[in-house]
């Protein structure tokens, strides 16, 4: 599913549209992403939190490198953004599976708990794809899954990848 896409309609009947995302909408992207995150257990804050400002800075500093950025979103008429995703390109080295070396990252994937069920995520997850198969010289895209959404990974046919992936956490240093 493209920009201008539909998918299944919100509570008032009519259809959802899927468009990518504006400057204008950063303030929705932070607010969908501190959604997420409350989601899946983390504290994120009211809206002065100093992370959102810094999320905001981060959305808009990427928005015009539309070769290696974009977010999709579904608009509602009575909630505003009610669903979005998110992609980048990240460069790594060539291989011999990869020559470009670049990997897609999905992430930020989330639906307002009131319009749930639609099929929201799923059209701006098909958007995003669409975008990194068409827009992009990604061949391998990477997420990471909550419980929730790896039914819905796994129907685009996102599996484990061969290789466990690992993370380690660093301590900021004290100022």
């Amino acid at each position: 599913m493209d920009a201008g896409s539909t998918a299944t309609g919100p509570a008032d009947g009519r259809p959802a549209r899927v468009r990518r995302a504006t400057p204008a909408d950063v303030g929705a992207l932070v607010r969908m992403r501190a959604l997420m995150l409350a989601d899946m257990g983390l504290e994120v804050g009211d809206d002065r939190a100093p992370w959102r400002a810094d999320a905001a800075r981060w959305f808009l500093d990427r928005m015009p490198r539309t070769d290696e950025f974009a977010a999709f979103l579904v608009e509602d008429a009575e909630l505003g953004v009610v669903a979005c995703a998110v992609g980048a390109c990240d460069a790594h080295a060539p291989s011999p599976s990869n020559p470009s070396g670049l990997h897609g990252h999905v992430s930020n994937v989330s639906t307002d708990p009131r319009r749930r069920r639609l099929g929201h995520a799923r059209a701006c997850v098909d958007a995003l794809l669409t975008w990194f198969r068409q827009e992009t010289c990604v061949t391998v895209v990477d997420l990471n899954a909550t419980g929730d959404g790896a039914g819905l990974y796994a129907s685009f046919g996102f599996v484990p990848p061969r290789h466990p992936s690992l993370q380690l956490r660093t301590a900021r240093p004290q100022a």
